[in-house]
């Protein structure tokens, strides 16, 4: 492909894969998230790289927009190196979600590019963390790529992102879970706080 042509194909893809994601998936994750709120449970965000990077994001539009306590797993950079060093990085989420009291009236809310494969050993670290969820029977929820791997699997719900071009797979499944949980925390069903930006005047 021309370097002048990709641009174009990139958003031409990025348009096919986004009509391709079922809504009912997305209304799924929508009302576990409202499930938990109304039970007085919290959010509890994680991911690697780019999921990290979204977790944390995620977390403060959640407490803000949503009203719902959230957390991200790899906000507190002390703790989150502690663990690793001390321990072990396949370990550090789920003894951090130990500490925290996980339990069966709250949400671990994944984002992964391949949803962990224990077999292959990868994403060990998401994969013990919704080990530990699915024990204390919490809710799963998440933002995935690929087939959707683990994630898909044990989750109460969750979206995959199509693959596309193979090229393509980190790069628009990552900028697509950023539209889709923006599109979740604004779901009517969830806002509580109206944007400072939607919220003013022209």
């Amino acid at each position: 492909m021309a370097d002048d042509d990709f641009s174009r194909s990139f958003v031409d893809e990025t348009r096919h894969l986004l009509a391709q994601i079922p809504v009912d998936d997305i209304d799924r994750v929508v009302g576990t998230l409202v499930a938990t709120k109304e039970n007085g449970g919290r959010v509890f965000f994680c991911g690697s790289g780019g999921g990290a990077g979204h977790s944390s994001h995620a977390a403060c539009d959640f407490r803000k927009l949503a009203a719902i306590e959230s957390y991200s797993v790899t906000d507190n950079v002390s703790e989150l190196t502690a663990r690793i060093n001390d321990d072990s990085w396949d370990d550090a989420y789920a003894a951090w979600l130990r500490v925290s009291n996980l339990g069966a009236r709250d949400c671990l809310f994944v984002f992964s590019v391949g949803g962990g494969d224990e077999e292959r050993n990868v994403s060990v670290n998401l994969v013990k963390a919704m080990r530990l969820a699915n024990e204390r029977d919490a809710y799963i929820v998440g933002i995935v790529g690929r087939d959707g791997g683990l994630l898909r699997r044990l989750a109460t719900a969750s979206v995959v992102v199509p693959a596309g071009d193979p090229s393509n797979v980190t790069a628009q499944t990552e900028g697509l879970q950023s539209v889709l949980w923006h599109l979740i925390v604004t779901h009517p069903r969830l806002l509580a706080t109206t944007p400072r930006w939607e919220s003013l005047t022209r």
